[in-house]
């Protein structure tokens, strides 16, 4: 029988929601069938944990007397950007600091960076705030030094423009030498395979075809309740997909807000990453409402159903090109060892599972509780995007 959120979110009220993490629903519809466990259950919840580039902080910090018009600015010595009204700034998780010394092993080395102003942020410390104008008349003020705390600030919010990546790259390296990416140290002649996001535990897993997950749903994110507001930049829901609808590469992404200053520095940590740069790792769990049979039956995805594939970053991935070295299931993956070219070659993931775990338990228990509802969609993600490359023009000189 066929359910609502209305329904789902009154159960929830009244705190006779059944809910079951992705794991979970795994067991039990071995266990009672499909048909039975659609009856039963109502939310399947799902998590991810891992470095997620493509996110930032939005900061109002109120105004000083005399007021000033922010051009430029540096939080904690790192450039926030200030193209937006006079004392909002936008400070991205892999800005890294001016005037760094650098004098690191590799290129990309940096200990500090927005990711970490963004934690630091969260836990309460005191973050140096400069900025410079030019001064107008209703804002003549050219010079500011001081330091904030979040407690302080009008609004501070998480506002990312991409994440939680339905499928990624195996990434290796088939060349000579070390290579340093976003994706982990690579070591040289397929040295090692890193792989991202949970496999059967992450959201768009167990909803592939975005029928509960849209512009509007609620989500759980860094430890408070946030929002998808939109489809993440590179979406790109028309690669190629297997009989279960599960797609063989990197395919829808989620654009997301909440409350920073709800979050807690356990799920929304700066990181830092040899050769690269720095970013932020984002703790994100979505609830899956059990409207049908159908939604519930792709809620039972199991890792052997997942394939990524396998690209080398040597040379493949910085040349964009859509070369393969195949495919691999993360059930494969999860073993600790795949083959790759007749070789056997150790694997690592960037995304915790057991922190992503712990998410979907947290996320299960707020919903038993009655302190998370469910947010029905108020328009679907685009199910057919595609992702472009730059199209390059030569610029006469």
């Amino acid at each position: 029988m066929a359910k609502t959120y209305s329904e789902i979110n009154e159960k929830i009220r009244n705190k006779q929601a059944v809910v079951v993490n992705a794991e979970e629903i795994i067991a039990l519809v071995d266990e009672i069938g499909l048909k039975k466990a659609a009856e039963e259950v109502d939310i399947v919840t799902t998590a991810t944990f891992g470095a997620m580039c493509s996110s930032g902080a939005v900061l109002n910090t109120g105004h000083s007397n005399p007021r000033i018009k922010m051009q430029k600015a540096w939080l904690n010595n790192v450039p926030a950007y200030c193209g937006l009204a006079a004392v909002d700034i936008y400070l991205g998780a892999t800005e890294l600091p001016e005037n760094d010394p650098g004098n690191y092993p590799y290129p990309g080395d940096f200990s500090y960076g927005g990711g970490h102003v963004i934690q630091d942020l969260i836990e309460g410390k005191d973050i140096r705030l400069r900025a410079t104008s030019y001064g107008t008349d209703c804002y003549p003020r050219k010079e500011l030094d001081t330091w904030i705390n979040i407690k302080d600030l009008n609004e501070a919010y998480l506002l990312n423009p991409r994440n939680a990546y339905q499928n990624y790259n195996v990434a290796v390296n088939l060349s000579g030498r070390k290579v340093h990416t976003y994706m982990g140290t690579l070591k040289k002649n397929l040295g090692n395979a890193n792989y991202a996001t949970t496999g059967q535990l992450s959201p768009l897993f167990n909803d592939p075809l975005y029928k509960t997950i849209g512009i509007g749903t609620r989500v759980w994110l860094g430890g408070a309740q946030g929002y998808v507001y939109w489809q993440g930049t590179q979406h790109n829901p028309s690669v190629q997909r297997n009989e279960k609808g599960i797609p063989l590469g990197g395919a829808a992404t989620l654009g997301l807000v909440g409350d920073l200053k709800k979050m807690s520095p356990d799920y929304i940590i700066g990181t830092s990453i040899r050769g690269y740069g720095v970013s932020l790792s984002v703790g994100l769990g979505v609830p899956i409402p059990i409207l049908n049979e159908d939604i519930l039956r792709h809620t039972t995805v199991k890792d052997e159903d997942i394939t990524a594939p396998i690209i080398d970053y040597s040379d493949a991935y910085p040349n964009i090109r859509p070369d393969t070295l195949g495919k691999v299931s993360y059930a494969e993956l999860k073993t600790g060892e795949i083959t790759v070219k007749g070789q056997k070659v150790p694997t690592s993931s960037l995304s915790s599972y057991s922190k992503s775990l712990e998410i979907a338990e947290k996320l299960k228990k707020e919903i038993k509780q009655g302190k998370f509802l469910l947010s029905q969609p108020v328009q679907p993600l685009p199910p057919d995007d595609s992702f472009r490359l730059l199209k390059e023009r030569k610029v006469e000189k």
